[in-house]
């Protein structure tokens, strides 16, 4: 079974890169969480388990599934809040986003030049 500490450092990890990839700092996503900023960074830094209601608030803020901060698996429901923003954007751009998508299948999960998947 994987040590505490090293499983709130792994979900703090997942938070911060999260946030950061969204470019929010941490009072940003305090308040969207409805949350105090000291929170956040003691729960970005691995110094506090969140409770349940906690890590929905700031996977909610986040746009992500509480699985994936648990976990790291992208799961059906990030899945779904990746499709939400598709429904956004037109049809041009949903085909510029689908031939990205392609062209990373293929450098990632093309073997047939010797490169190793990462």
């Amino acid at each position: 079974m994987m040590d505490v500490k090293l499983y709130l450092d792994e979900v703090g990890k997942r938070v911060m890169e999260r946030r950061k990839k969204l470019g929010l700092t941490q009072e940003a996503l305090a308040e969207m969480s409805d949350l105090t900023t000291q929170f956040v960074s003691y729960a970005e830094s691995g110094k506090r388990a969140m409770r349940p209601e906690n890590l929905m608030k700031i996977a909610s803020a986040l746009g992500v599934s509480t699985d994936y901060l648990l976990t790291g698996d992208i799961i059906d429901k990030d899945k779904l809040l990746l499709s939400d923003k598709l429904d956004k954007l037109t049809a041009a751009e949903v085909r510029i986003i689908e031939s990205i998508i392609d062209e990373c299948i293929r450098l990632y999960h093309n073997d047939t030049h010797g490169i190793e998947k990462q």
